[in-house]
């Protein structure tokens, strides 16, 4: 299926296949959600800012979480998508019900992958200071 999702001038053909891609960012001001086919072409996206929830207080919420998971499968879901791969990514407090959320919607879940950045060996410490 071909789906024309729409920029601000103009449309593009997007190849739409009933198993997807969907990457969860949580961070500790925002959290976003976006549906990509397995080219890594974007097929639906959503967020918390998008939902309308103002501030980081609100925006990192598991609520919040909740609200744009529930937009961005519908989205998804009219575009027919039936399954998806989720790829988390971030240490935020709305990545389990983001991913709970999206299979309440309909959306059959085959796979979780955590890919959260883990820092190895840090960054060079500061030279002793000499008096």
């Amino acid at each position: 299926m071909v789906a024309n999702v729409s920029s601000k001038n103009k449309k593009r053909a997007v190849n739409v296949t009933p198993v997807c891609k969907a990457y969860i960012n949580a961070t500790y001001n925002n959290i976003i959600i976006t549906i990509t086919n397995l080219n890594g072409d974007t097929i639906a996206w959503s967020s918390a800012g998008k939902n309308g929830f103002k501030n980081t207080k609100k925006k990192n919420t598991p609520y919040a979480a909740q609200i744009t998971a529930e937009d961005c499968g519908k989205m998804a879901i009219d575009y027919g998508v039936k399954s998806i791969n989720v790829i988390v990514k971030g240490v935020g407090t709305g990545r389990e019900t983001a991913i709970r959320t999206l299979g309440e919607q309909g959306l059959n879940i085959i796979s979780i992958v955590d890919r959260t950045a883990v820092p190895h060996g840090g960054c060079r410490p500061k030279k002793i200071r000499r008096n």
